[in-house]
Order: C-alpha cells, then sequence, then structure tokens
C-alpha cells in the first residue's frame, strides 16, 4: 500500500481580526440572505477528528467574526477529487479548499482558477510563521495560491546500532561518506540499504534527492516552468548515474527489484538492514511490518539526504509532502483571514496532537506526540526549498513514466540519459 497518499507563531497583532492585514481591502464576497460574507471550506477530514476540529475552528472565527457565515463541505479523498475538478470546469472553485499543491494546483493557478494571496504571505507573520521552503510547495510562478499546514520529510531511518557496529555515530553528511559507510555495512555482513524496488516509487526517492543535490532548486524550476532541459537536464541525468554506481555496490537486499515497500519496511523492523529512505510514516510501518509488530524502538533515528560534493543544493533542501489549503479565485478577504486563523499556531498544535500530522507552524511541535515525527519536523522547518515527490507533483501519466524509469535505470534495460528521455518524453505530451 502506497502510505504517502493521505497520509507558528503569529504575533499577537496577527488575532482573529488581524484589522492591519484587512483594513481597506476590496471584497467581492458573495452575500448571504442577511448580508452576510459567505465563505465556502471544503475539506477531506472524514473521520469524527478532523471535522470535529474543523467544525470547531469554523465555529470559534465565526462568532468572533459575526459578519462571516462559512459554509462547510465533507467530502471522501476521491469524491473531493472529482466535485472540485467538475466546479474547476464551470470556473466557480471553493473560497477554500484542500490541496496537496504541486503540479495539480499549478494547473488551476495557470487557468486563474485561484486568487494569488501572496500580499498576505510574503514579509508577514504568517509568512515568517513557517518555514520558506514549505510555502514553495503552494506557489506557483513565484505567487502564492495556497497555505500548508501539515508538511513532511523523506529522510534516511537508520538502524543507530547497525552503524555503531561498523564505528558511525552519526549518520554520513556527505555521499562520500555515504558510500565509505555502504561499504562497510557490506563488509560486515549487514544489508546497508532496504529498497522496495517492485512498488517502484521508493526507488525514485533516491534518484530525486540525488538530481535535488546536484541541481538544487533551479534544475527543477526549470522542469516545472518549461524554460530548459527538462529531465534532460544535466542533474536528472547525473543523478541517474549515481544511482546506477551505489547499485553497483549491491547496497540492497537479493531480490530489491521485486520487493514491495512492506518488505523494505519488514528488513528495517526486524533489524536485519541498516536503512532505508522513507517518509515520516516509516516509523509505523517498520513497526507494523516487523515479525514482533514493535520495531527496532529507540534504535531508530532519522537523517537528512547527505550533500553531493560538487552540487548547488543545499542538505537542508526537502523532498516530501503532506497537505494544505488552496484559495479560489472568487474568495473574500474574510477567506484568508480565515485560513490565517486556521493555521495559527495553537490550531496547527492541536490538530497535530489529536490527528497526528506534522505542523507545518513553527512552535506547533508542542502538538507532537511522536518523537520520531518531532525529529521530521526540524528537518522541515529548515528547508529553504522544498519539493513535493515528483510522481505526485506530475500527473499520473507522467508521475507513473517516472516511476517505470527509474526502476529501468536499476535493471539495466535503460541507460539514465535514456530513461531521463523516457520521461520528457512523458512530460511534454502531458503538458
Amino acid at each position: 500500500m502506497k502510505k504517502r497518499t493521505m497520509v507558528c507563531a503569529l504575533a499577537a497583532a496577527l488575532t482573529v481580526t488581524a484589522p492591519s492585514l484587512f483594513a481597506g481591502g476590496k471584497s467581492d464576497a458573495a452575500k448571504t440572505a442577511d448580508g452576510k460574507v459567505k465563505i465556502s471550506f471544503w475539506h477531506i477530514g472524514t473521520a469524527d477528528t478532523d471535522k470535529n476540529f474543523y467544525q470547531g475552528v469554523v465555529d470559534e472565527f465565526m462568532a468572533a467574526n459575526p459578519n462571516v457565515e462559512i459554509e462547510v463541505t465533507v467530502l471522501e479523498n476521491e469524491a473531493f477529487k472529482s466535485k472540485v475538478a467538475t466546479l474547476m470546469q464551470s470556473g466557480n472553485p471553493p473560497d477554500v479548499f484542500h490541496s496537496w499543491g504541486g503540479g495539480t494546483m499549478a494547473e488551476y493557478a495557470k487557468a486563474g482558477l485561484l486568487k494569488d494571496i501572496t500580499k498576505f504571505v510574503k514579509g508577514t507573520d504568517w509568512g515568517n510563521s513557517m518555514a520558506p521552503g514549505v510555502w514553495q510547495v503552494y506557489q506557483y510562478n513565484g505567487k502564492q495560491y495556497g497555505v500548508p499546514y501539515d508538511m513532511g520529510g523523506i529522510t534516511f531511518w537508520y538502524n543507530k546500532e547497525l552503524l555503531a557496529k561498523v564505528g558511525y555515530t552519526a549518520f554520513p553528511a556527505t555521499w562520500d561518506d555515504f558510500l565509505v559507510l555502504v561499504g562497510k555495512l557490506k563488509a560486515a555482513g549487514i544489508t546497508p540499504i532496504a529498497l522496495g524496488g517492485g512498488d517502484k516509487w521508493p526507488a525514485m526517492h533516491m534518484w530525486s534527492y540525488l538530481a535535488a543535490r546536484i541541481g538544487g532548486k533551479a534544475a527543477f524550476d526549470q522542469l516545472i516552468l518549461g524554460t530548459g532541459k527538462g529531465f534532460n537536464d544535466p542533474a536528472f541525468v547525473k543523478a541517474g548515474e549515481m544511482l546506477v554506481s551505489l547499485m553497483k555496490t549491491q547496497p540492497f537486499q537479493d531480490g530489491f527489484l521485486g520487493a514491495t515497500y512492506n518488505d523494505e519496511a519488514a528488513l528495517v523492523g526486524n533489524g536485519q538492514a541498516a536503512m532505508e529512505l522513507m517518509g515520516q510514516w516509516a516509523p509505523n510501518v517498520q513497526t507494523d511490518s516487523s515479525t514482533t509488530k514493535k520495531g527496532i524502538g529507540d534504535k531508530l533515528a532519522t537523517a537528512p539526504f547527505p550533500s553531493v560534493s560538487g552540487g548547488v543544493g543545499k542538505v537542508t533542501d526537502v523532498i516530501g509532502g503532506g497537505n494544505g489549503m488552496a484559495v479560489g479565485k472568487n474568495a473574500s478577504d474574510e477567506a484568508v483571514k480565515f485560513l490565517m486563523y486556521l493555521t495559527n499556531r495553537e490550531n496547527n498544535a492541536k490538530y497535530a496532537s489529536i490527528a497526528g500530522i506534522i505542523p507545518t507552524v513553527k512552535g506547533a511541535e508542542t502538538g507532537i506526540k511522536d518523537e520520531n515525527a518531532k525529529l521530521v519536523k526540524g528537518i522541515v522547518d529548515k528547508a529553504g526549498f522544498f519539493q513535493l515527490y515528483l510522481d505526485q507533483f506530475f500527473p499520473p501519466a507522467v508521475g507513473g513514466v517516472i516511476n517505470d524509469s527509474v526502476q529501468t535505470m536499476l535493471a539495466g534495460t535503460a541507460t539514465p540519459a535514456e530513461a531521463c528521455a523516457a520521461m520528457q518524453s512523458a512530460y511534454e505530451m502531458n503538458r
């Protein structure tokens, strides 16, 4: 099962009324029969905990802003996607609605279906309440169209005890040292990296991260904006070459090309492999997939993907994903004001405590109960650049080819250049 899919200090002046931000702002809001500003709010929190949280925030906001009426629509994930797509075709999107950011949101923004809220974010207390990188997931062409509230990252999850056996008390900070570690683990008879290559997407993360460390934000910007060579850019081809070079050292378990993600998680959870590159859900899946159903407990730690010598990407750059809210083109300033309230530190921490999300707001980690999630939060909070998983950033017709192409590199049925050319072809056909 693909586990990624669903899974702040606002200054005192940024209160429910936020007068300085909204004074004099023009609002073309829909009105109710009694003249109240009407806001349509769609979310996918169908569980009682989620519904109760959102309704509580809505009730609090309306009580503090009696001129506002918020109409809430709750839909299951697939029904939500279908109905939002229909509304987008009609040109009448909800004012505030669930979004995973990335390519679909960018298409809506490009079509003029979203509201540019940059002025409310850039240089404001609200904007400064989250890491610059997480805001980027809800940007298109430098403008802000949505807000993240739950964002995790792909990191290396490793067994501290197994690394200590080969002399490592901390995870390598550079790729060169990482390769040395892999060699030492193999020499000690320990499987260095567990990989569910049969599910394809786990391998894609390693290739994506190498590209990020080599080419940095610029490599992804030219890809997304269509201003360069796309997937044929040297950063993506070089990433493939480095992944193939790693594979030739045999760092993965036997049969990794046919293994599932749960097989991968079980190897780490049973202490049979030293590490895996995976999202914030990894500890739970390792535990569930382990023979004892306990995982490796406090032997587990996490670390950022290492830096690459000569690369322009930073070790603080993160690939990951999560959840947020987009703003429809007809949304009033009051709708943005509601979104500010929804994502203040208190509410972000509260939602973390009841729903297990990784909150985006600085200081909201007080609501995180899981220590591993706090470690991921610390890494995400430092992100200057944050890239949504590539296979989810693009439409399925492109994302599927990305995953398939990475597997062809590992299987030796295509060179990195050929694999990247296949990705670029799919991208151009589906733009």
